[in-house]
């Protein structure tokens, strides 16, 4: 009896305690500072472990098409490099600024079998900024960022340009990055440098129609007329 009523005690003790500290406000929450040592150590392996039990039911198809590697470079260049970046770029400011940081998916992608990489796309890991991007695509739309990811190791700057340049209009999000590739070759031809031409050869320094020449009006009263 004397043993239960400890143990009794000390889970109570330890519960009233971490109680205790959530609401004392002790904890560093901000995303500036990094985790402990024990803490990194915990959350990196039970994610790893995590994944791994759930993605051994994922069945993988095969990855080695062309098509669905250039798609997936399109889809990997608008969803993902912004926090990972990619071979030859860094990460944007999100990604700069996410605790822990985002991981190169390079590494990763040797790291963790393709189901892996999957499974982690579509569901995403819960505390770390990695959305579950299976909320919005579905895994016809995945697959090939996975397909592309496998061939990231072995992908310089260079490499990953040209793969980029052979797959344009490929992929969920071609579309959107040819419009964007359009929209600043616009800009660059037409509003770079200030002036607007129009078909007429007229033109003015904000992009805006010229302004067009009204005809004066004809004043019969300052004529002579033959009479008839």
């Amino acid at each position: 009896m004397n043993k239960i009523s400890t143990l009794v005690f000390v889970v109570l003790f330890v519960g009233l305690g971490i109680i205790g500290y959530a609401y004392s406000g002790l904890h560093d929450v901000s995303a500036s500072s990094p985790h402990g040592a024990f803490a990194d150590w915990f959350l990196s392996t039970t994610a790893n472990a995590s994944i791994n039990r759930r993605a051994s039911d994922v069945d993988v198809p095969d990855l080695d098409k062309e098509a669905l590697v250039l798609a997936g470079i399109n889809d990997f260049n608008s969803m993902c490099t912004g926090c990972h970046g990619a071979p030859g770029k860094g990460p944007e400011a999100m990604g700069k600024g996410l605790n822990p940081p985002p991981p190169d998916l390079a590494q990763s992608a040797a790291e963790l079998t393709p189901a892996e990489l999957f499974w982690v796309t579509k569901h995403g890991i819960r505390m770390t900024g990695m959305p579950a991007w299976g909320a919005t695509h579905d895994d016809n739309s995945i697959w090939p960022v996975v397909a592309f990811m496998t061939k990231l190791p072995d992908l310089d700057e260079s490499a990953y340009r040209d793969m980029l340049d052979a797959a344009v209009g490929q992929g969920h999000h071609a579309v959107e990055s040819v419009s964007e590739e359009h929209s600043d070759a616009e800009y660059d031809e037409h509003s770079g440098s200030g002036i607007h031409v129009h078909e007429d050869g007229a033109g003015d320094d904000h992009g805006e129609p010229a302004e067009e020449e009204v005809p004066t009006e004809h004043d019969h009263t300052t004529h002579e007329h033959d009479d008839d």
